[in-house]
């Protein structure tokens, strides 16, 4: 039997229970249908095939999942840090030993191929690994002495919070967001993307078979227009953690204004890879595939244009053409597939729509810019040169993958079209120039830069964005700075002199 046919075999044992009984939402500890009985499908993205039906959460269910998370928060927020720390642990104990179920689940609900989402469910239990150590010093703060006063600073977890997550790799975005809340000693409503829904049930279920109190972590599904909006909008949730397009945190932003809702975005980007002549061009090469082709160019901080050095061009755009030709599509549950099936309709048909834009604007589709069969959303890897930096292709994020290559002749040139987009969650420089990649990043508008190297994500760095990319950063302490209060106590250290007025 081949690898294929064999994970085949084991996911069909996996998701025979979603196609019995369906996904429905989790709210206090229990497992419940909608409130008002409606129910949306899901699909494999692969061959279109019915997965099972969902629980369509509306805004009862919100009300239901958001007062329960209310009134599990100071049991929650009080429980001793060390029996938190625990728990977070075991939750990623259990990831670990259901790893395989959640990679293949992900594969078939997403399109993802195999070959990434092995290791996501491994990567998702380091998230909780990683924030169970920082419990224990999650609140410490700062002894800040004046001439009169002793000031110490804590921080106090926010209260509940809604997290809503996107349908690209849904199991380790999850785990970015709900781990540190968790963490916090912050109760969650968590609202996944409609398109992928199967592994935020079974990571909600893993954290209440690890013990983690009812109420405290409660699964919504729906959309956003109806359960999402109920969400941003509830006067109870203190706060909206988000990742998706950025129009959608724009009407996020607007809907939890009445309340005065925080926010955290994560959203779009249209990031550049600038490659100069002096850099390493084999490795350069390699980081720019990778970055644009991996986990099929649905994920946000992908290399998504291309800026090369025009003395280097010509060689450069050789080598790539042959390399995007060769990219391996197929089956994602094939483990030598490199690049799987779009995850739905509606955004094959937004993705295979840039084929004509570019061809409009005047660029030229060098590779890909097809459909592959029939059946399931499979598109070849597309690439786009003779693009100018204010074509459709090279402005507008595609979430695909879908490359546009893009030549400049100097460094001004090169910083000023890098940043000449809305965007700017990440940005990736290839030089061995020392003092020039100093002067570039320094004025490069993103959030996240690498030099000499694709994206590593380390989890104690800041993640996130500037300009329409974002709002706030993940990551390390920058995660608690959004899911705590931070409070200063002042203590008079003698009897110094206080105004007297009426006297």
């Amino acid at each position: 039997m081949s690898d294929l046919q064999t994970h085949i075999s084991k996911l069909e044992g996996y998701v025979h229970r979603f196609k019995t009984s369906g996904i429905e939402n989790l709210i206090d500890g229990e497992s419940r249908p909608a409130a008002k009985g409606g129910k949306f499908e899901t699909s494999s993205p692969v061959d279109n095939s019915l997965i099972c039906e969902v629980a369509k959460g509306e805004a009862s269910d919100i009300d239901d999942a958001a007062a329960a998370a209310k009134a599990a928060f100071p049991a929650w927020r009080d429980m001793p840090a060390k029996e938190r720390k625990a728990i977070l642990i075991r939750i990623a104990e259990l990831i670990e030993e259901r790893a395989e179920e959640i990679a293949l689940c992900e594969c078939w609900d997403t399109g993802q191929a195999f070959r990434f989402m092995s290791k996501a469910a491994l990567r998702g239990a380091a998230n909780f690994r990683f924030f169970a150590d920082k419990v224990t010093s999650a609140r410490d703060g700062q002894n800040l002495q004046s001439p009169t006063l002793m000031n110490v600073t804590t921080r106090t977890p926010i209260g509940p919070v809604g997290i809503i997550t996107p349908w690209n790799t849904p199991f380790m975005l999850s785990t970015w967001k709900i781990a540190p809340a968790l963490a916090a000693g912050c109760t969650i409503v968590h609202k996944p993307a409609e398109f992928s829904p199967l592994t935020a049930r079974i990571l909600a279920e893993i954290a209440h078979e690890a013990g983690l109190p009812k109420g405290v972590w409660n699964l919504v599904n729906g959309f956003g227009e109806e359960a999402g909006k109920r969400l941003t909008e509830h006067p109870d949730i203190k706060a909206i953690a988000f990742v998706g397009e950025s129009r959608t945190g724009s009407l996020i932003m607007k809907q939890g204004a009445d309340t005065l809702k925080r926010v955290h975005f994560e959203l779009g980007g249209k990031n550049p890879v600038v490659v100069f002549d002096d850099a390493d061009l084999d490795r350069a090469l390699d980081a720019a595939i990778f970055m644009i082709y991996s986990l099929n160019g649905e994920r946000c901080t992908s290399s998504s244009r291309l800026l090369i050095q025009k003395s280097v061009a010509k060689d450069f755009q050789k080598k790539l053409i042959e390399r995007v030709n060769k990219i391996r599509v197929g089956h994602p549950l094939d483990p030598k597939t490199e690049v799987g099936p779009l995850i739905h309709e509606e955004h094959f048909n937004k993705v295979t729509s840039y084929f004509d834009i570019a061809k409009e604007d005047g660029a030229t589709i060098a590779a890909g810019g097809k459909r592959i069969g029939d059946k399931g959303y499979f598109v070849a890897p597309t690439l786009v040169t003779n693009a100018k930096a204010q074509m459709r292709v090279a402005q507008e994020e595609i979430f695909g993958p879908f490359l546009t290559m893009i030549e400049f002749d100097t460094e001004e040139e090169a910083l000023e079209i890098a940043n000449g987009v809305e965007y700017g969650l990440s940005g990736y420089v290839w030089t061995n120039d020392l003092t020039r990649a100093i002067r570039f990043t320094e004025k490069l508008e993103a959030g996240m830069i690498w030099v000499n190297s694709e994206n590593v994500r380390h989890l104690p760095s800041p993640f996130g964005g500037v300009k329409a990319s974002g709002i706030g950063r993940d990551g390390g302490d920058w995660s608690f700075e959004f899911y705590m209060e931070q409070k200063n106590i002042a203590f008079a250290l003698g009897d110094h002199a206080i105004p007297r007025l009426g006297v």
